[in-house]
């Protein structure tokens, strides 16, 4: 696989349990197959940055890919109430988070990467607003297709981070990716707000039916 990782500096070596525990996925190497995403990572405080390369031998490695028919959107939400902070506080929230950890929540632990979507601050807010009980499930699943979300790979084993060899690294410039990673954003924000005001079907699910019908991994009401 090669592999793209966006930031102000070149690293050739990447550095096991390196990164932030509240991360998306948790502590971590974050990568993507996109090498256009990464530029936009690379410049995401509005100075210039640098994408690294890195060839990476998959081959037995055990990974979680949550973008896959297996898995749905609770799953991957999970994970993040997990890791990300910043969430909202009160009972719903709460109890919501409680309860997509306890029914939806796969240990990363067990995996040497996880394939899954990136949350931005703006699908970040979409996650926010679901769990809080703001938009149904219907809402959650058309905003994460919104402004072109992006994949990330993240390597999360020692295995994982031993497989990867460094292949190079090019600049990136924010005068472009800056402002081409906030046009997204911006697009993404305007598309949510249309649809969120639009009218909700009878049948859509919210973060309460959910908790209050007891309705966990496999139910064909998430699909």
């Amino acid at each position: 696989m090669l592999l793209f990782h966006g930031s102000d500096h070149i690293i050739e070596a990447p550095k096991y349990n390196g990164s932030k525990r509240t991360n998306d996925y948790g502590s971590g190497f974050y990568t993507t197959a996109d090498i256009e995403l990464a530029k936009e990572w690379a410049c995401g405080d509005g100075r210039d940055g640098f994408v690294n390369s890195y060839e990476l031998n998959s081959e037995g490695l055990r990974i979680l890919n949550l973008t896959s028919p297996d898995y749905n959107v609770l799953n991957w939400l999970a994970i993040m109430t997990k890791f990300r902070s910043y969430w909202q506080k009160g009972s719903i929230a709460e109890e919501a988070k409680n309860y997509l950890q306890r029914n939806f929540f796969i240990d990363p632990t067990a995996y040497d990467a996880i394939i899954g979507y990136r949350a931005d601050d703006s699908y970040f807010t979409f996650a926010q607003d679901f769990v809080s009980g703001a938009i149904s499930l219907a809402k959650l699943s058309e905003a994460m297709r919104l402004g072109k979300l992006g994949e990330q790979i993240v390597l999360k084993s020692r295995e994982a981070f031993a497989r990867l060899r460094f292949a190079g690294a090019e600049p990136a410039e924010a005068e472009f990716y800056y402002e081409k990673r906030l046009a997204r954003d911006r697009e993404a924000r305007r598309a949510y707000r249309r649809r969120r005001q639009s009218v909700e079907g009878i049948n859509e699910l919210y973060m309460l039916d959910i908790m209050r019908e007891g309705i966990k991994n496999g139910d064909p009401r998430l699909r």
